[in-house]
C-alpha cells in the first residue's frame, strides 16, 4: 500500500504523462505500469491497479475531446458495449490464470497492430466500402478480442483499436482517435469493477495515477486536434513496434 507522500506525488505525475501518451498515442500503460512497479508494486497488483488508474484517462479524454465525439454516438455506442464484455472477460481471465500467461503473444499483437496502424489507409481502401457502412460483424470480434485485451493487460491496448478504427473508418485521425480512447476505456470499465471487489487495488496508487491521468488525458485530447495526421499515426505506429520489441525482448529473457 502507497503511503508515502513523495511517492503518491511522482504516481500522479507518471498519471499526467500516462494520460497525455494514451490520448495521443494509446500507450498510456507504457507510463503508468512501469511507474507503478517502480513504487514497489508486484506486477500482477500493479496490473490491476493500473487497470482501475486508467478510467481517469477515459474521462479526461472524452471531455477534451467533445468536438471530435460529436456525430459518432451510432458506431460508438456498439463498440462499447462489445469492448466493455471483452474487458470483463480479461479480467477474469486475468485473476483466473497464472501471470504472464499471453507474454509470448502479447508482442506480435501489439507489433503487428502498429503494421497495421501506419497502413490503415490503404487496407481501409482494400476493405470494400466498409468504412461507409457502419460496423460489420468483422470489426465487432476484433472489438471483442481488443476487449479482452485490454482487460487482461491493457499495454498499446489503443494500438491494438486505433489499428482497427483507422482499417475500416473514413474519417480523421482526431475523430478515430477520440473514439479509440473512449472505446478501450469501456474495456476497462468492467474490469475496473471486478478488480475493486477482489480486495487486490492499491487505492492510493490508483487514486495518485488516476487523477494524474485525468488532467494529462484532457491536455492530450487537445492537443491532437492541431497535429498533422500522418506523421501522427506513423509516429504512434514506430512507438508500438518499439514497445512490442522490449516486451518480447522481456519475454524471451524471463
Amino acid at each position: 500500500m502507497i503511503t508515502d507522500p513523495g511517492t503518491f506525488l511522482l504516481l500522479v505525475l507518471a498519471g499526467v504523462g500516462a494520460g497525455l501518451t494514451g490520448a495521443i498515442a494509446g500507450l498510456a500503460s507504457l507510463v503508468s505500469y512501469p511507474a507503478l512497479l517502480a513504487a514497489g508494486l508486484p506486477p500482477v497488483i500493479a496490473n490491476i491497479t493500473n487497470t482501475v488508474a486508467m478510467l481517469g484517462t477515459t474521462a479526461g479524454g472524452a471531455a477534451g475531446a467533445r468536438p471530435e465525439l460529436a456525430g459518432q454516438r451510432r458506431n460508438i455506442v456498439p463498440l462499447c458495449v462489445i469492448t466493455t464484455v471483452g474487458g470483463a472477460c480479461g479480467g477474469l481471465v486475468l485473476l483466473l490464470t497464472p501471470s504472464g500467461a499471453f507474454t509470448a503473444i502479447v508482442p506480435w499483437l501489439i507489433g503487428g497492430a502498429s503494421v497495421v496502424l501506419m497502413v490503415g489507409p490503404r487496407l481501409r481502401r482494400l476493405a470494400e466500402g466498409a468504412a461507409h457502412h457502419g460496423l460489420s460483424p468483422a470489426t465487432g470480434v476484433a472489438a471483442f478480442f481488443i476487449g479482452i485485451y485490454g482487460g487482461y493487460f491493457g499495454a498499446a491496448a489503443g494500438v491494438l483499436m486505433l489499428a482497427l478504427l483507422v482499417s475500416v473508418w473514413s474519417q480523421s485521425l482526431a475523430r478515430m482517435n477520440a473514439a479509440k480512447n473512449l472505446v478501450t476505456g469501456s474495456a476497462n470499465l468492467l474490469a475496473a469493477i471486478i478488480f475493486a471487489v477482489t480486495g487486490k487495488v492499491d487505492w492510493p496508487a490508483a487514486l495518485a495515477v488516476c487523477l494524474g491521468s485525468l488532467g494529462g488525458a484532457w491536455l492530450g485530447s487537445t492537443v491532437v486536434r492541431h497535429l498533422p495526421a500522418t506523421p501522427l499515426r506513423i509516429g504512434i505506429g514506430v512507438a508500438g513496434l518499439g514497445l512490442a520489441v522490449v516486451l518480447g525482448w522481456q519475454a524471451f529473457a524471463a
